[in-house]
């Protein structure tokens, strides 16, 4: 080999490297985060010919996201406040004067499901006739989805096919009436999404329905739940409790169930029913009964030496949460040395002479709030 051509190869080779395209890479190459926090990608230059620019785009050559921030040199991707929509794969393309390199990383989002269903109803539906509701969620982790009937816990027996469940029934009957529920869940939560559907009898059978399916009243109140029926002849309507007798102050007239003074016990499902000759229909109304707090002081009377611990415990029924509140009667404030918990508890570790007096309890809910005394003594 001659000079000149030894110097042609040498000269072909600092060429070659000075016209190198871009080798890059992106730490992390996956990152998973849940809805609302943020996701950041650092894209690196292994090697290339100088200058190179660096650009980020999604791995579908879309435009970023606006909420998909690059930092000032153009390396860092950050997405911030992360939305379900985001997740996907991202790219960082790196160009300089002898051509390109890509490198991707992949966004998860993690995020409760979302849920929809086909038909959406309510649907009015003959007797007889078939009807299925399919059931999509989408999330992250993939949810599990269940079918059940509003008023039960008893899970339905449902057909599952590619993601998709469905509830159906070869031929409804007045009884499957009703509010049907699909539950979509993963570790990101549980979303629930309803449909009604009203079968509606042939000729002359009743169809029963309520003017409520739910209600929540309060404990002493007097409430009346209305039932309607269409038939030929004209239904008979009763009224029931679901795995229980109706409360004894009840009275039923013209379809309408009034129950006198409830109470917490007669919280249920009521199901009126309606019958004639060409069959029977059933509807359902949910009720919940809540009551405002009564409190207690245990003990309510107290005595004790300077140096004893105080121990007192406020204890409260009625609907929760409820929220407990101690104070001291005639005082702004309560002893120095005195702690109070969530549960209602009000504790002194060693009392002082002072520290006598009467001590009040309030219990509170949404509905009222109640208050109890405590009596405490302290004599040398």
């Amino acid at each position: 080999m001659d000079f000149s051509s030894g110097v042609l190869i040498l000269y072909s080779l600092l060429c070659s490297v000075a016209a190198q395209a871009p080798v890059v890479s992106v730490e992390p190459r996956a990152s998973t985060v849940r809805q609302g926090e943020s996701a950041s990608f650092r894209c690196q230059v292994k090697s290339g010919a100088q200058p190179i620019t660096l650009e980020w785009k999604r791995a579908n050559n879309q435009a970023l996201p606006d909420n998909g921030k690059i930092g000032p040199d153009g390396s860092v991707l950050t997405v911030a406040n992360t939305r379900p929509e985001n997740q996907g794969q991202y790219r960082c393309v790196a160009v300089n004067s002898a051509g390109r390199g890509t490198a991707t990383a992949t966004l998860n989002v993690k995020h409760a499901p979302k849920v929809r269903l086909t038909p959406a109803g309510p649907l009015r539906v003959r007797m007889g006739d078939p009807v299925s509701v399919d059931c999509r969620a989408t999330g992250r982790p993939s949810p599990t989805l269940s079918w059940k009937r509003q008023g039960s816990t008893l899970q339905l027996v449902t057909k599952e096919i590619n993601d998709v469940n469905t509830i159906q029934w070869a031929a409804v009957h007045p009884d499957d009436s009703g509010v049907y529920i699909c539950q979509a869940g993963n570790n990101e939560g549980v979303t629930e999404v309803k449909v009604e559907i009203i079968v509606e009898g042939g000729p002359g059978s009743p169809v029963a329905s309520v003017g409520t399916s739910e209600m929540t009243v309060v404990e002493g109140h007097t409430v009346t739940m209305e039932c309607r029926a269409t038939g030929s002849p004209p239904p008979v309507i009763t009224w029931s409790k679901l795995r229980a007798p109706l409360p004894w102050k009840h009275t039923v007239a013209g379809g309408v169930l009034t129950l006198t003074s409830v109470g917490r016990q007669d919280s249920g499902q009521y199901i009126c029913n309606a019958t004639n000759i060409h069959g029977y229909s059933e509807a359902y109304t949910q009720m919940e009964v809540e009551s405002p707090p009564y409190a207690t002081s245990l003990p309510d009377q107290v005595k004790l030496q300077p140096g004893d611990a105080l121990r007192l415990q406020c204890l409260a029924h009625g609907s929760h949460p409820i929220r407990f509140e101690w104070s001291r009667a005639g005082r702004a404030t309560l002893p120095p040395a005195a702690e109070t918990t969530k549960d209602g508890k009000l504790l002194i570790a060693r009392v002082k002479l002072s520290d006598s007096g009467t001590y009040k309890c309030v219990a509170s809910n949404h509905i009222g709030s109640s208050e109890a005394l405590a009596r405490v003594t302290i004599k040398a």
